[in-house]
């Protein structure tokens, strides 16, 4: 397995790369949500956001765009995936409830067939709330780059069950386990995903 790691801003790099160059878009971008009011939502620090210990991982920007500007960003930046994506290529973009009807709009405006949803149930360990639903689900919004590119392949479930910590503890606070990554990339062709917020 051949990685490549840049540690720099996403979209001038995307910009420098070339048309039909990857063969997936795997990507968990910022949700740019956790906030009821706009003093949440635009604190300095993303943890404090989303964790009780918000020392407990590194801290992360981009966290703070109102729907508006969030739309608009990541329409930005998933238009510049597309252009780097060969034909049929298969999308997946990581989402939360908040930011599901933004990000699916966004991924049609950027020029992605949007295909459905896959729900990433995180188990009973996550987000108890009393009297309420519990938090415990994100979701993989999937799509592909003009027609699907396997159209003979074995369907996959549309529910993943994977505990946060599935495969090892996180690293970061928006972490994903490995299974779950497993998982996903199944769909996929052989070939180079990209990853604009690895």
């Amino acid at each position: 397995m051949h990685w490549q790691l840049h540690n720099v801003d996403a979209l001038p790099w995307l910009l420098d790369q070339s048309a039909g160059e990857f063969d997936a878009l795997v990507t968990d971008p910022p949700y740019s949500s956790g906030g009821l009011h706009t003093k949440d939502r635009v604190k300095d620090k993303a943890n404090d956001k989303y964790l009780s210990s918000p020392n407990l991982y590194p801290e992360f920007s981009g966290e703070n765009r109102d729907q508006y500007s969030y739309l608009q960003w990541s329409t930005l930046w998933l238009s510049q995936a597309c252009r780097t994506l060969r034909e049929g290529a298969p999308v997946l973009l990581f989402s939360d409830w908040r930011q599901l009807p933004v990000m699916t709009s966004a991924m049609q405006a950027a020029g992605f067939t949007w295909r459905g949803i896959v729900a990433w149930d995180k188990t009973e360990a996550s987000r108890p709330q009393k009297g309420r639903f519990r938090q415990q689900a994100e979701f993989v919004i999937w799509g592909s780059k003009g027609a699907w590119h396997d159209a003979d392949g074995p369907t996959q479930p549309g529910v993943l069950r994977f505990a946060v910590t599935a495969g090892g503890p996180k690293l970061h606070t928006t972490g994903k386990p490995l299974p779950l990554m497993d998982a996903l990339v199944k769909v996929c062709p052989s070939g180079t995903i990209l990853d604009p917020f690895a």
